[in-house]
């Protein structure tokens, strides 16, 4: 035999294995429908449509009784803007929900703090601090000047051989720090912006 012969004949015997296999699969697939088949009850297609169109009506009809209700309360019926009061609930309660809902993702420690530092006494002193006290240009000028003359300072100092007593940095950042204050002060007196 030559070798097409042979590759024809493994050909036509893997194919008709595949078919045997095939039809087999088929009859397990037909036995298993006709047990499922048996074990539910028949239904038309039209009873699915119809149980389906009354349980879509009856949470249609709950939606809106919902809506309804809501709608009843004095602040909902009313038209036109809300309220300072009710402004600020809402404002408060999505707040309160924001921070509960990212306080969550946190690890205990630092939940803690953020409640510290978020507690409304904290977060009011804070912004009276930051807007008077602890400007930026203040704040960087103090920095600058405690640097600046420290630096200047120490070299005199140790050219001239007195000896250095720690208040000169706290010093040169108080200098620089009021220095920083009223050149805000004087910037927000003749241009009116922060």
């Amino acid at each position: 035999m030559s070798e097409k012969d042979t590759s024809g004949q493994e050909q036509k015997v893997n194919h008709e294995a595949l078919q045997q296999a095939g039809e087999e699969r088929l009859k397990e697939l037909r036995e298993k429908h006709e047990r499922v088949e048996i074990k539910s009850p028949e239904r038309g297609v039209d009873d699915l449509h119809h149980e389906a169109t009354e349980k879509a009506a009856s949470i249609e009809r709950d939606k809106e009784k919902q809506e309804h209700n809501q709608e009843s309360s004095p602040a909902e019926r009313r038209k036109g803007p809300l309220s300072r009061a009710e402004r600020k609930t809402k404002l408060d309660a999505s707040y309160n929900a924001t921070m509960s809902e990212v306080q969550t993702h946190m690890s205990a420690p630092s939940r803690a703090f953020s409640k510290v530092i978020h507690n409304k006494a904290v977060e009011k002193v804070s912004g009276v601090v930051g807007s008077t006290v602890a400007r930026p240009n203040a704040i960087l000028t103090g920095a600058v000047f405690a640097f600046v003359l420290t630096l200047g300072v120490y070299l005199l100092a140790k050219n001239l051989g007195y000896p250095l007593s720690g208040f000169e940095t706290i010093g040169a950042f108080v200098l620089g720090w009021i220095l920083g204050i009223s050149y805000d002060f004087l910037k927000v007196m003749i241009t009116g912006r922060k």
